[in-house]
C-alpha cells in the first residue's frame, strides 16, 4: 500500500488525511495516509526518515513550507515563484520533486464558483506565502491584472516586482489602494483567525463580484461579514474549496489522477460523512 502523509506543527486540526482517503476511494485506490507532528527543529530528518521508509509522497503544511522548497531537489515553476513548497513526491530515481499546490486550488474553487478570471480586475489583500503562492496561477487563469495590498507598502511593491514578467502585477499600501473596478477581492492575511478585518476602505468593493477569504470556518468569516455589510450582491466564498482543490492537485502530482472535489467540498460544509 503506497504511503502518503501530511507534515506540520501543529498538524491534530488537518483534514488533509480525510480528504485524501476520499479522493483514493473515488479513485478506487488503496493508500495510506497520516498526519506526522514535526519537531519544529527536526523537520529534514523526519521527511527524510519518510521517505527512507517507503513514503511516496507527502503534503507539507505550516511552518515548514519554505524548508520543503530548501529540500527538494527538484522544483516545479509554480513552487519556484512561490518559494514555498507543499507538495513533495519521491520520483523514480530516489531524487524529491518539490511543488506548490496551493494557486491552482485556489484558482480551481474560485472557476467551481464560476468567478469571471478572464480579463478580470483582482484585488489580493496581504503579501506573505499564501498571496506568493497564487499570483502566478491567477495570471495563467487569464486574471489581467492584480493589486497587492499589504500593511508595509515596500513588501507588496518588492513581491508585485518579482511578478512583473508574468503580467500587470502592482503592489502598494492598504490605504494607497487605487480606484480601480475589482471585480474580485481575495483577503491572504490572517486577520479572519482572530475575528479581524485588514484595514482597507469599503470603496474598493464597489465593483466586486466575488469575496474570497483562503481561512475557512463553520461559521461565516469576519471579513466576508464586512463585505456583505458594504456589498449585498457579492457572492462569498472562505477557502475551504482551496484547501481541497490545492490536495486534489497534490493527488494529481503523486498518482496522474484529478480527483473531483465537489462532493467533497459539499460533504465537509454539510457535516456528512466522507
Amino acid at each position: 500500500m503506497d504511503k502518503y502523509a501530511v507534515f506540520g506543527h501543529p498538524i491534530k486540526h488537518s483534514k488533509s488525511p480525510l480528504i485524501h482517503q476520499a479522493f483514493a476511494r473515488q479513485c478506487m485506490d488503496q493508500i495510506s495516509y497520516e498526519a506526522i507532528l514535526a519537531p519544529l527543529d527536526g523537520f529534514k530528518e523526519s521527511i527524510e526518515k519518510f521517505f527512507a521508509s517507503g513514503g511516496k509522497g507527502a503534503n507539507v503544511t505550516l511552518p515548514f513550507k519554505e524548508q520543503a522548497f530548501e529540500l527538494a531537489d527538484q522544483l516545479t515553476q509554480r513552487a519556484k515563484l512561490a518559494g514555498a513548497v507543499n507538495t513533495l513526491k519521491q520520483l523514480d530515481d530516489g531524487k524529491l520533486l518539490g511543488d506548490n499546490t496551493d494557486g491552482a486550488g485556489l484558482v480551481s474553487d474560485l472557476i467551481q464558483h464560476k468567478a469571471p478570471l478572464d480579463n478580470a480586475t483582482v484585488l489580493l489583500v496581504g503579501s506573505g506565502g499564501a498571496a506568493r503562492g497564487c499570483i502566478y496561477p491567477l495570471l495563467q487563469a487569464g486574471v489581467s491584472k492584480v493589486v497587492i495590498a499589504n500593511r508595509t507598502a515596500s513588501k507588496a511593491q518588492s513581491l508585485a516586482a518579482e511578478f512583473l514578467p508574468f503580467g500587470d502585477v502592482s503592489g502598494c499600501g492598504l490605504q494607497d489602494i487605487p480606484q480601480d473596478e475589482f471585480t474580485i477581492v481575495i483577503n491572504s492575511t490572517s486577520s479572519s483567525v482572530t475575528g479581524e478585518v485588514p484595514d482597507i476602505s469599503p470603496s474598493v468593493l464597489q465593483q466586486c463580484v466575488l469575496a474570497y477569504d483562503m481561512f475557512y470556518s463553520d461559521q461565516r468569516t469576519s471579513f466576508l461579514m464586512w463585505v456583505a455589510s458594504h456589498n449585498a450582491k457579492a457572492q462569498l466564498v472562505d477557502g475551504l474549496g482551496m484547501l481541497i482543490g490545492q490536495a486534489a492537485e497534490a493527488y494529481e502530482v503523486w498518482r496522474n489522477k484529478k480527483p473531483n472535489t465537489e462532493h467533497v467540498i459539499n460533504a465537509m460544509k454539510n457535516k456528512e460523512a466522507l
